[in-house]
């Protein structure tokens, strides 16, 4: 059971005194009668009108967006705009990252609502890899693929890093895939060869691969295949 305040939060988006006065503007029905006391308690699954229009409970919500340079993955920001900007959602701020990119990071970027879900993609244990396409300053050496395949230490770190794979495609761009989420740890690892990182962009996470589709600050929802990737296996 659920109160109707707060369904109605959650279905139209609006805040608990607003949700009041909806109620006693006679706009609400439930099981066909007006009802203007948010207090009441209804089933999730109850039959809820707002100006003629049902109202349903939305399940989990599971989606993926092209990140674009200069958004920061928070909900606030002094400084930069934030990628909730770019979700055109209802109840948008419930949404959270699942797995940030740093504002000048661009690509493949996860928003969920289902906090159990966003932890099979983040937490170590799961050993969920990120694919990273990787721009250089200066060329890149044959030794950083090996020094990188053995594990790097980061300054600050007390382990080194999990073996990584590169796969050189020009000479300042590679293909990097790691198999944890240190902090900035792509370019640490860079910094760590010697080198320095100018463009970053997260092309996959897991199996799951960004949609060549969606251009810069695009989004769409992931079908059913795509979020049971991150689900237990039955």
């Amino acid at each position: 059971m659920i109160r109707l305040d707060k369904f109605l939060c959650d279905t139209v988006g609006v805040t608990r005194r607003e949700a009041a006065i909806l109620l006693r503007e006679k706009r609400v029905s439930v099981e066909g009668d007006i009802v203007k006391s948010g207090a009441l308690k209804i089933a999730e699954d109850a039959n809820v009108e707002f100006d003629g229009m049902p109202l349903r409970l939305s399940g989990p919500r599971y989606y993926m967006m092209n990140k674009p340079d200069g958004y920061v993955c928070s909900h606030e920001d002094a400084h930069n705009p934030t990628v909730f900007i770019l979700i055109d959602e209802v109840s948008a701020e419930k949404l959270h990252i699942a797995g940030r990119l740093d504002c000048d990071t661009t690509g493949l970027l996860l928003l969920t609502d289902d906090g159990q879900w966003s932890h099979r993609v983040t937490s170590p244990k799961h050993k969920c890899d990120k694919t990273y396409r990787v721009l250089l300053d200066d060329d890149v050496s044959e030794e950083t693929a090996d020094l990188f395949a053995e594990g790097v230490m980061l300054r600050g770190e007390k382990q080194e890093t999990l073996p990584a794979q590169m796969e050189k495609v020009a000479d300042k761009e590679v293909l990097l895939t790691i198999h944890e989420g240190k902090y900035h740890q792509v370019k640490r690892m860079f910094a760590a060869a010697g080198n320095k990182v100018v463009g970053l962009h997260r092309e996959s996470v897991g199996e799951l691969v960004l949609d060549e589709a969606l251009a810069p600050g695009e989004y769409r929802a992931l079908t059913e295949s795509e979020i049971a990737l991150f689900m237990p296996k039955k």
